[in-house]
């Protein structure tokens, strides 16, 4: 591919973008695909049962390269936003990103729960350290997938 002799138009930079967006119309049912979503401060995507007013458990990212490497499909393990491009399990407790509009905080880890057992048995195991990072929304806005995901440093670098 584009050797020595020809011409480069432009350098391929693999740039971190949102995926999917998902959101839970209630607890316990079917998390439901949206091609725009609402993220509200301080609270999480509009209409989700699991948006947290001042909690740490706002908004949930995973990466799609973790989920393919494990065979799961995206939104099955409950996440708002699926990525691609961007190492969320290496991601640190404080470390701010934009995506789109919005800004966001990662305030926690995702621990794996009883609930991926449901998925497929051992799930809950396989997934330790690989669930995905929980976030605060810090500023809200209109979120679409296709949106750059920009890293910034950590609030109190």
């Amino acid at each position: 591919m584009g050797g020595m002799g020809g011409r480069v138009w432009r350098q391929e930079i693999e740039m971190a973008k949102v995926v999917n967006l998902f959101r839970a119309p209630k607890r316990a049912v079917a998390m439901e695909e949206l091609q725009e979503a609402e993220v509200v401060e301080n609270a999480g995507f509009a209409g989700c049962a699991h948006a947290r007013p001042n909690g740490k458990r706002q908004v949930l990212l995973a990466d799609i390269e973790t989920l393919r490497m494990m065979d799961l499909a995206p939104g099955i393990t409950r996440e708002n936003i699926t990525t691609m491009g961007l190492d969320v399990n290496g991601l640190k407790i404080g470390q701010r990103l934009r995506a789109g509009e919005v800004e966001l905080e990662v305030s926690a880890v995702c621990e794996p729960c009883e609930l991926m057992e449901e998925i497929r048995p051992g799930l809950m195991t396989e997934l330790q350290g690989r669930r995905g990072m929980l976030c605060r929304v810090k500023r809200g806005g209109v979120l679409r997938p296709g949106d750059a995901i920009e890293l910034h440093s950590a609030a109190n670098d």
